[in-house]
């Protein structure tokens, strides 16, 4: 923990916020909240069990499954104590170093998902402008490397942060607006200089962004190639192996980009609580719900696991 002193104020916690106007039911609550944490962590675990145990599915695009999973149990992991304190035990503190610690995973689960999303739509492309050479470019020991390569990336990308928190001075101010900490959030609540961390959480937001519009380049070749595909059924097939992305896509997106935009408009602390939560919770209970639905491999195997653990029961 570290305290700073300015103007005889010592700053060791910061206070959090549940959904306000709404403490007294926060109880009640944390049941979905609780149940949402649940089903992404047994959705997420399910994916990963499913890819590591079945030969069919490891290939590429499963492996870079099997890495959105994983930024997605962080993700989870990362805000879980938090939201649980705050929803079960109505306990707001939180002890400075426990939420710079907390912003830097989430900042970079965060951070190393976009990335898997940017990673998993040259995945795409690559399937579709050459399915025969795909599996002979993407071997395993390169997926390997992409994943290691950017998940390193996220990690020197957001391991200042915390590092440019703590030299900041903080006065009598410590009320954060989220049920989480994020950099910005904290940031705000310096009375030093906090330039440093204001341009640099640019960048790094400047960054994730980047991803996006990489993502969008992407699909534009993959439309571009699909069109020169001269057979109708063909080019449905390839695009049908892009939903799920799209829709992991938007699930991550959407949310990130609505938060952002309400900030400028005077909307109610309760719709911006409501967002905020949005943001974590729902691509970590989302996206195995859609990779399940969509991907057939997927689908057949899980039922396959529920049909022989009820026959192993009975029996």
């Amino acid at each position: 923990m570290f305290a700073l002193n300015t103007s005889e104020v010592e700053i060791s916690t910061f206070l959090l916020i549940g959904i306000p106007g709404l403490e007294h039911v926060h109880i009640w609550i944390s049941i979905p909240i609780c149940f949402m944490y649940l089903l992404a962590i047994l959705g997420n675990c399910t994916i990963l069990f499913v890819i590591r145990t079945e030969p069919s599915l490891h290939e590429p695009m499963y492996y870079f499954l099997s890495m959105l999973a994983l930024s997605d149990l962080g993700l989870s992991f990362s805000s879980l104590p938090s939201m649980m304190r705050i929803f079960l035990f109505n306990a707001m503190e939180i002890s400075a170093d426990a939420c710079i610690a907390q912003e830097f995973f989430i900042h970079g689960f965060t951070d190393m998902e976009s990335s898997v999303l940017l990673i998993m739509s040259f995945d795409r492309f690559l399937a579709i402008r050459n399915p025969l050479r795909y599996s002979s470019i993407l071997t395993s020991s390169r997926v390997l490397h992409i994943g290691l390569t950017f998940a390193i990336k996220s990690i020197l990308l957001v391991l200042p942060l915390p590092f440019t928190l703590k030299r900041l001075q903080y006065c009598n101010k410590r009320l954060l607006s989220h049920s989480y900490c994020l950099h910005q959030d904290v940031m705000k609540l310096a009375c030093s200089d906090n330039r440093v961390n204001f341009y640099y959480g640019l960048f790094v937001a400047l960054c994730m962004m980047s991803d996006s519009v990489f993502i969008a380049v992407s699909y534009v070749f993959i439309l571009k190639t699909v069109l020169g595909i001269a057979s109708h059924g063909e080019r449905l097939k390839a695009l049908n192996t892009c939903v799920s992305h799209i829709c992991a896509v938007l699930i991550f997106y959407v949310p990130i980009i609505t938060l952002a935009t309400m900030h400028r408009f005077h909307l109610s602390p309760l719709t911006h609580a409501l967002m905020a939560n949005a943001y974590l919770l729902v691509p970590p209970v989302l996206n195995p719900i859609v990779y399940t639905v969509k991907t057939k491999e997927i689908r057949k195997k899980i039922i396959q696991i529920f049909v022989q653990t009820k026959i192993t029961a009975e029996g």
